[in-house]
């Protein structure tokens, strides 16, 4: 018990720390760019190289990654980005022009894309059916700490001489922490037929002891799939696939990056003009991410994933189409931020604006002036982005991967969820380089009715297609899919409820 209660620790750790890290390294740009625009004389150019250099990294992560987790295995995946990170920090840390800074964002990138896909797949793999959902949650846990610990670091540092390498190189504590929690875990249960026999009567059963031996005999058993086999009707693959592909792409495609991103201009609409209010009003955000990321780690084991994920739709349709209608009678300019990097008034990026630019005294922000007379809607509007906020940090934010972590045989699981990785970096980058085209072209009221209609149409979608996976081991979610069960949301046998309700308590 008492190895068993280690290792259940550690998995924690490793999940946590990784998420950390993950949310640490996409937030803390936002901060470190109004300095180093300042330092490199940076264009608008190149300051969206700089910000884009991690999703670019992150997508080729995701073409190459999966055959690393499925060929070398999750833990060395693990191991391997811990030490690419390393790299990228340090490469940060010393840089001395704008291209060594795009290679080692670049490089960062990779690392955390890597460490994403390897550290969900793991973790589910490692712990009981009862308490998958809690653990895999916790690294989007992590990823809301870790945007939040950025914004307190962006301020801390905001007044420091080149601050910025600070910022960057505090990324290496939680790497090695990773790596040395890591270090104390064994390979892939799910690949080892000697697993420690503590796991099987202790606090952390693989599942239980049939499933158990079922997955020590895996190595020997273990079926090999090709990247085409996932458009291919063998084990219905392509319903898998289709359920991966679809929650990747609903996640980006429901508007989640850009109202974060240009949070700061309905901050500066309902009051928040100082750059320490405005900081703090970044701060308050994300710490409801956190608090909403909590609840949905105890929730995933109880209400389930289809639950979580069709009210969290719910609640983010109805929060974007709140924020559109209003815009629509209140409207709010949405100008190009970066237009003059040299200029020290001008806004640097929706995500940086709210630390300086547009709320220098110098003048009132752009968007103050047509919303200064409408303070009810500028309040409902705020609400429905914290209403948003809360909702995806419930519904698309921790129950995505926690799905396309279970859904997938375990011979090509790697390769699988990097596949649909790679579809969510690439949407992620597309959505950020054309949203102001698309504010240009319809407006931004109907952008936001638009993000809506997808709200809608994904709550259809995962009601027609994504199954329930609660309290069901890996093997027998994957027998779920394999014998073809098409009803909506299949759910566990009376005899599986009764294993997971009296099976080894944690």
């Amino acid at each position: 018990p008492g190895r068993a209660l280690m290792v259940l620790l550690l998995s924690a750790t490793v999940s946590l720390l990784g998420g950390l890290i993950f949310g640490y390294e996409l937030g803390i740009i936002s901060g470190a760019l109004l300095q180093l625009q300042t330092d490199f004389h940076l264009s608008c150019f190149q300051q969206e190289v700089l910000v884009s250099a991690v999703l670019i990294g992150a997508l080729l992560a995701s073409l190459a990654g999966g055959i690393l987790i499925d060929r070398h295995g999750r833990r060395r995946a693990i191991l391997v980005s811990n030490l690419v990170l390393l790299v990228g920090s340090l490469i940060l840390t010393l840089a001395r022009s704008f291209v060594v800074l795009v290679i080692g964002r670049m490089t960062v990138g990779f690392a955390i894309s890597v460490s994403s896909m390897a550290c969900c797949i793991y973790v589910s793999e490692m712990v009981a059916a009862q308490r998958r959902g809690l653990l895999v949650s916790l690294y989007e846990a992590g990823i809301t700490v870790g945007i939040l610990l950025s914004y307190a670091l962006n301020y801390v540092f905001a007044a420091v001489g080149e601050g910025w390498r600070y910022m960057f190189g505090l990324a290496i504590g939680p790497t090695i922490m990773q790596f040395l929690s890591i270090l104390f875990l064994p390979v892939n249960p799910v690949k080892l037929s000697s697993w420690d026999s503590d796991c099987q009567k202790g606090l952390i059963p693989l599942q239980d002891t049939g499933d158990r031996l079922a997955a020590e005999r895996e190595p020997y058993q273990e079926k090999h799939y090709s990247l085409l086999d996932l458009f291919r009707s063998r084990d219905n693959m392509r319903r898998r696939t289709l359920v991966g592909l679809g929650l990747v792409l609903f996640q980006q495609f429901t508007g989640q990056p850009n109202v974060l991103g240009y949070a700061s201009k309905i901050f500066h609409s309902v009051g928040f003009q100082s750059n320490s209010s405005a900081i703090l009003a970044s701060v308050g955000l994300g710490a409801i991410k956190v608090v909403a990321t909590l609840v949905a780690m105890a929730l995933a084991d109880k209400a389930g994933r289809r639950v979580l994920l069709m009210a969290g739709c719910v609640v983010m349709a109805v929060s974007v189409t709140t924020i559109g209608l209003s815009s629509r009678m209140a409207p709010l300019a949405m100008a190009r931020d970066c237009k003059a990097a040299m200029d020290p008034n001008a806004a640097l990026s929706p995500i940086t604006s709210s630390k300086k630019g547009d709320l220098d005294s110098t003048g009132p922000p752009v968007s103050a002036a047509p919303w200064a007379q409408h303070t009810a809607l500028n309040w409902i509007t705020l609400l429905s982005m914290m209403a948003f906020v809360s909702a995806f940090s419930i519904g698309f934010g921790p129950m995505t991967w926690l799905v396309l972590s279970e859904i997938y045989p375990a011979g090509i699981r790697g390769r699988a969820f990097a596949f649909c990785n790679s579809f969510n970096w690439a949407a992620n980058l597309l959505i950020s380089l054309s949203f102001l085209d698309l504010i240009d072209a319809i407006g931004f009221s109907w952008m936001f009715l638009l993000y809506g209609l997808m709200g809608v149409l994904a709550v259809i979608f995962i009601y027609l297609f994504v199954p329930e996976t609660k309290g069901q081991s890996l093997e027998e979610i994957d027998q779920q899919f394999s014998r073809k069960r098409r009803g909506r949301g299949a759910s566990c046998t009376r005899t599986q409820y009764q294993r997971v309700e009296h099976g080894s308590s944690t």
